[in-house]
């Protein structure tokens, strides 16, 4: 696709008025969840994580990308899946259905541009395992445009530096083909990356770990206002080693491991399931759904200053200036503030694995 035709794309949306958030009971967030009754669902929750409504999905979703202005959100299969459902939250119904090329699928992540004019999506090369970013234009019901590289094997999740184009990828690094399931093919020539692209696909910059630590897969990931990227990792080597696991980055700037102490790193087993900082930014969390822990950090010191222990705990989204909310595959959900769970509320959902914040 043409840089001057994707342009354009990126600002048609802001010419089209019509419904918002508002229109769709103003929901702070919005998740996948499985009902008792077996079915799925995307559901969109108020500040404290109440359920203000549900719409269906046709399988296991995982996280989702909410529309800036119009009241859609997109929710992704977990991976390696071949659906993305566009659900008009004010209507109630499917608006779109996304369906990636025979050769690829999607890894379960996706983010609008600014104005919600283009959904960027992250996809796997099935012919050559190398990570592509999907384009598809919103203003079009969705359809499809053209895709860039993602700079690296693997993308997972996606975020865009806020006041900019400018896209985050996280690489994991690990090569997959639906034949084997979600069976690593490469860990043995891992090299996971976080790449900071424009939306044409120019690489402005590579972040790589130390190679000690290439078996560290980027997985997911979280931007402050001021452009600091939080990214949480898993670790695919030897059974024993716990390193760090979160890592703070700038574009073209310094890569910080926020370290602890050896059983803090133990304690989460080796995976990070979800990342956020809180809207003043001065705090990071972590979650490990396998360690049943979620971890937070002081920013400015680099130091572990708070641990919550839940079982099954992984979305988490900004809440208030310094909280998070946080959820669990046992339905409950509550703003972490201080060191406690405040108020959690206690549903019939299994959460999934994100939480996103609409707005």
């Amino acid at each position: 696709m043409r840089r001057r035709d994707l342009l354009a794309a990126i600002g048609a949306a802001s010419l089209a008025p019509g419904l918002t958030w508002a229109d769709a009971r103003d929901p702070a967030y919005v998740s996948a969840a499985r009902h008792p009754d077996g079915s799925y669902r995307l559901c969109g929750l108020d500040r404290g994580g109440a359920v203000l409504f549900d719409l269906p999905l046709p399988d296991r979703g995982h996280a989702a990308a909410a529309h800036p202005t119009r009241p859609e959100a997109v929710a992704f299969a977990r991976r390696p899946g071949r659906f993305a459902i566009v659900l008009d939250c004010a209507r109630g119904v499917e608006a779109a259905r996304l369906t990636p090329p025979a050769n690829r699928h999607f890894y379960g992540h996706g983010t609008f541009s600014s104005d919600g004019g283009i959904l960027f999506t992250t996809e796997n090369d099935l012919d050559t395992l190398d990570g592509r970013i999907g384009l598809w234009d919103a203003a079009n019901r969705y359809a499809r445009i053209g895709d860039i590289p993602s700079g690296g094997i693997g993308p997972h999740e996606m975020v865009r530096l806020p006041g900019s184009e400018t896209l985050v990828v996280a690489n994991g690094g690990i090569a997959t083909h639906p034949d084997s399931g979600r069976t690593a093919l490469n860990l043995a020539t891992m090299r996971p990356n976080l790449a900071f692209l424009t939306p044409d696909g120019q690489v402005r910059d590579l972040a790589e770990l130390d190679p000690a630590l290439r078996q560290n897969s980027i997985r997911h990931l979280a931007v402050r206002r001021d452009g600091l990227v939080a990214a949480g990792m898993q670790w695919n080597g030897p059974k024993g080693e716990d390193p760090p696991l979160v890592l703070l980055c700038r574009e073209g700037g310094d890569r910080d491991l926020l370290e602890a102490d050896p059983a803090a790193h133990r304690s989460l087993q080796g995976y990070v399931g979800s990342v956020s900082f809180t809207r003043s930014g001065s705090r990071v969390a972590v979650t490990s759904p396998r360690g049943g822990v979620l971890q937070v950090f002081d920013v400015a010191r680099r130091a572990l200053s708070a641990v919550l222990r839940e079982e099954d705990v992984c979305g988490l989204s900004p809440a208030g200036a310094d909280g998070i909310l946080v959820t669990t595959g046992r339905g409950i959900s509550g703003v972490f503030a201080g060191d406690t769970l405040a108020a959690p509320v206690t549903s019939v959902w299994s959460w999934d694995n994100h939480v996103i914040a609409v707005g």
